[in-house]
């Protein structure tokens, strides 16, 4: 990690002890910022992101438990990382809009059904895989990202995690490699892996989503993909939007997350949904 991501601004104590790192900017409407993997709050797009939204909202980013300079208690269970955000909540008033990217959109949507109180949910191209036809990572797929991580295997865990999960060509990781303080970002939230294997575990299987999983998810929902993104999801966006109760769906060139962060682009989307009154539609 580099030396900026060591300066901690705030932090929060979730429900398990564990401490939370985040950082605050802007005035307005609370938003959280749900990082994907590989991710922290001082990821650069994130930061970008933030910049972006904060004339319009109190922009809320934190280290996900195990990142940065939040802590990692044990074991992991996703019900902790709703609790880390719920926690986030608390400390932002009490409720929020949220955004989530990737695996963060996957924790969102979780965190949502489970009742947090979340006043507007964005989620940006969760990599589920509803379309049997689409690629989709190995059945043990989560077993094999624990193991790697468990063997301190940093390294094969990121090129396995990419090209076998994220379905990255080979080549992509042998670059980053010869980037030093990108894979040395890389190397230090490598262990966090098996976190967003297990967040995704059972979703990307070739499945139509579960619908009774998520039927509690009734605040308004803006679900966002790139038309440049890959089909796998592109497709579980748009099943997405149609599974939930009051979602809708924006597709355009530049919301896609595979390559880069588009803050701009993002932020235009976000400010117009959550400056919106939205209306149940479904």
């Amino acid at each position: 990690m580099d030396k900026q991501a060591k300066q901690t601004t705030y932090t929060v104590i979730s429900k398990d002890g564990t401490r939370i790192a985040y950082d605050r900017i802007g005035q307005g409407p609370a938003l959280i910022l749900v990082a994907g993997a590989f991710s922290y709050r001082l990821f650069p797009g994130l930061v970008q992101l933030a910049e972006q939204l904060k004339e319009q909202f109190t922009v809320y980013t934190y280290d996900r438990r195990g990142r940065g300079d939040s802590g990692d208690t044990q074991p992991y269970a996703v019900e902790r990382e709703i609790e880390d955000l719920g926690a986030l909540i608390e400390e932002a008033g009490g409720s929020a809009k949220v955004w989530g990217l990737s695996s963060g959109a996957a924790l969102a949507l979780q965190a949502a059904a489970k009742g947090l109180h979340i006043t507007q949910l964005a989620l940006h191209e969760p990599p589920f895989v509803v379309n049997p036809s689409d690629r989709k990572p190995p059945d043990d797929f989560r077993a094999q990202v624990t193991e790697l991580i468990a063997n301190d295997r940093r390294a094969d865990a990121i090129k396995y995690f990419m090209t076998q999960g994220m379905g990255a060509p080979a080549f992509i990781v042998t670059m980053m490699r010869m980037m030093p303080g990108v894979w040395a970002n890389l190397m230090a939230v490598a262990h966090t892996l098996p976190y967003d294997a297990t967040l995704l575990d059972g979703f990307m299987e070739g499945k139509a989503l579960p619908a009774a999983l998520w039927r509690t998810v009734t605040m308004p929902t803006l679900v966002m993909e790139g038309t440049e993104s890959p089909a796998s999801l592109r497709h579980a966006a748009q099943a997405l939007a149609n599974t939930l109760p009051n979602a809708q769906l924006v597709s355009k060139k530049g919301l896609g997350h595979t390559k880069k962060i588009h803050a701009k682009m993002i932020s235009v989307e976000l400010t117009a949904f959550f400056t919106t009154d939205n209306k149940l539609t479904k």
